[in-house]
């Protein structure tokens, strides 16, 4: 119980669209997301879907470690744990996710966006 009430307080308190605002400007973001090359995952961080390059996979770190960084600082803002802070986002950021984008349901499976709503954790609210 203590879980789901964390999760609601970080639920009303978090930002991930201020942890994934630097990525929307890049352009090489932008096209792996359109190609379904990556995709969100439900912990909040971003995965590469199947292989992926080298330079995808560096870029993929990248922007998981500016997620971590911004959610470290939200969970400290809120008092929160940093896990409890990044999968409430991943909530929202699989949310956001648009028709024909990549994310990861809670069964690990990558899925594609259709047009209805993701499939997410029971526990996002």
């Amino acid at each position: 119980m203590q879980f789901a009430a964390s999760i609601a307080l970080a639920l009303a308190l978090a930002a991930p669209a201020g942890a994934v605002a630097f990525q929307d400007r890049d352009p090489a973001y932008a096209a792996a997301r359109a190609a379904g090359q990556v995709g969100e995952q439900p912990d909040g961080y971003l995965g590469v879907v199947g292989s992926g390059t080298p330079a995808l996979r560096s870029m993929v770190s990248d922007i998981n470690i500016r997620r971590k960084a911004a959610y470290t600082r939200g969970a400290q803002e809120n008092g929160s744990t940093v896990e409890q802070f990044a999968f409430v986002s991943g909530c929202r950021l699989i949310l956001r996710t648009e028709a024909g984008e990549k994310y990861q349901a809670p069964d690990g499976t990558w899925m594609t966006r259709g047009s209805g709503p993701p499939v997410r954790d029971p526990r996002c609210i």
